[in-house]
């Protein structure tokens, strides 16, 4: 009986040891497993901290850049280390000629493959699902035999307007991309759509740009030469009218032919319409060229507005128009370009001594208000439309049937107002109603000189 119940209790503490041992080694394994977890976890966490970082190094290099080349070189090179690939390459697509090429790469061995055109028809089924904006990894052989089979990872760059190309990642044949290398996969090629649409269409406006200068330079360059090629041989031809003016009475010739006087007369009127087109023609390159510089001449405004404006008094009462000049006697003294400034009052005049009927009138007024000096020329007996008003200033734009002397004309003179305005630092306006047209001109003063009268809309008086 003692026997047996010694080898009971014997069992009983075997067993006991034995669950004992198995707790423990279940703990160990338990805290094993806690401990794995945490490893890879934190792994984890360092690659997702490291590949956050490598994706900002990317951004903040190739986020100020236009440079199509800069940008992809910078990608492919960041990303190429940052993995440590074997490989990285950017693949640019030629859809309308069915190719693929390996523009960019960064590689570890010695064989690049940059420049590299592969047909899209080579591999049809790789190229469907990039095309969709797929992304995948496949095993494949390296045309580089030193790497000879490797893991490729192929993600599409793309935006909502279509696939530009794809990114490769080229690793070890075991290797297989984890779902953090996807997902930056993905950000990065985001970014290089986003980058590469930013470029292209900076680079299309810039050529369009630089086109445009080009085209603007010919013209201009067209325009002097003809100009100087017509201003010499119309020098000549205005000489030798002169000349016929002088020669025809000494040789008793008016009385025998007395329409020769009438033929020499219309030869003078248009040979200087010639010269005073070919005049304006180069003065509109030379300010559209900005080529002639300024001048600060000290203008006194109250004596030289009407100096210039009783210069126009006698073909005016030719026409039986009135002139008014309107100029307060103590205006300022303004510091400006004077040749500029007297070829716009005096084209505004010019234009106004022709556009007004008889018994019209002309008045020219002048105001400081605030820190601007205001110059009107106002014509009556004349109204310009709303639809014309917008081209008024126009090159070559005449107003039709407006002109009551039939005039000639060339149709620059507003063109070259504007220009010379703009020149000036001023702003010119025109208003029309009511039979009168006025046209008015600001420009800003150097001292502080205040008023408070405006110009009352349109008037003629």
């Amino acid at each position: 009986m003692t026997k047996r119940g010694g080898s009971s209790l014997l069992k009983s503490s075997s067993a006991t040891c034995s669950d004992s041992d198995d707790r423990t080694s279940k703990q160990a394994h338990d805290r094993r497993l806690a401990e794995d977890s945490k490893h890879r976890y934190s792994a984890q966490l360092r690659q997702a901290l490291e590949f956050e970082s490598l994706l900002k190094r990317i951004t903040d290099k190739v986020r100020d850049s236009l440079d199509e080349t800069q940008i992809l070189q910078t990608t492919v090179e960041e990303v190429g280390l940052g993995l440590g690939v074997k490989r990285c390459q950017v693949v640019l697509y030629q859809l309308e000629q069915d190719t693929a090429t390996l523009q960019y790469e960064y590689s570890e061995s010695f064989l690049s493959l940059q420049g590299t055109v592969l047909p899209l028809s080579a591999s049809p089924i790789l190229y469907r699902q990039l095309l969709q904006g797929e992304h995948f990894q496949l095993g494949l052989v390296s045309p580089d035999p030193i790497q000879g089979r490797v893991t490729t990872l192929f993600c599409p760059i793309a935006d909502e307007q279509g696939v530009l190309g794809d990114l490769r990642l080229v690793i070890d044949r075991d290797y297989v991309f984890g779902e953090l290398e996807l997902r930056l996969s993905q950000q990065i090629t985001n970014q290089c759509a986003t980058a590469i649409r930013q470029a292209r269409l900076y680079r299309t406006s810039r050529s369009q740009v630089e086109e445009l200068e080009r085209l603007n330079r010919l013209k201009d360059d067209f325009l002097s030469t003809v100009s100087h090629e017509l201003r010499s041989p119309m020098a000549t031809m205005k000489m030798a009218i002169q000349m016929l003016e002088i020669m025809l009475p000494q040789a008793q010739m008016l009385p025998i032919h007395e329409k020769l006087g009438q033929y020499v007369q219309i030869l003078q009127t248009e040979c200087n319409r010639e010269i005073e087109l070919i005049n304006d023609l180069l003065d509109l390159a030379r300010l559209d060229a900005t080529i002639q510089p300024l001048n600060q001449d000290s203008i006194a405004l109250s004596h030289w507005i009407p100096a210039v404006a009783h210069s126009f008094e006698l073909q005016i009462r030719a026409q039986g128009q009135v002139l008014i000049v309107d100029v307060p006697p103590n205006l300022p003294t303004i510091m400006t370009d004077e040749s500029c400034l007297k070829r716009i009052l005096t084209e505004l005049l010019n234009n106004a001594y022709k556009y007004t009927p008889l018994g019209g009138t002309i008045l020219v007024r002048v105001l400081t208000i605030g820190a601007m000096i205001h110059i009107s020329v106002c014509n009556t007996g004349i109204m310009i439309s709303d639809a014309e008003l917008p081209y008024i200033f126009d090159k070559f734009y005449r107003i039709p049937n407006q002109n009551p002397w039939k005039h000639a004309g060339t149709g620059l003179g507003l063109a070259l107002v504007k220009k010379l305005v703009q020149r000036l630092d001023g702003t010119i306006e025109v208003r029309s109603c009511t039979n009168q047209t006025q046209f008015i001109l600001q420009f800003p003063l150097q001292g502080d000189e205040q008023a408070t009268m405006e110009f009352p809309a349109n008037s003629g008086t």
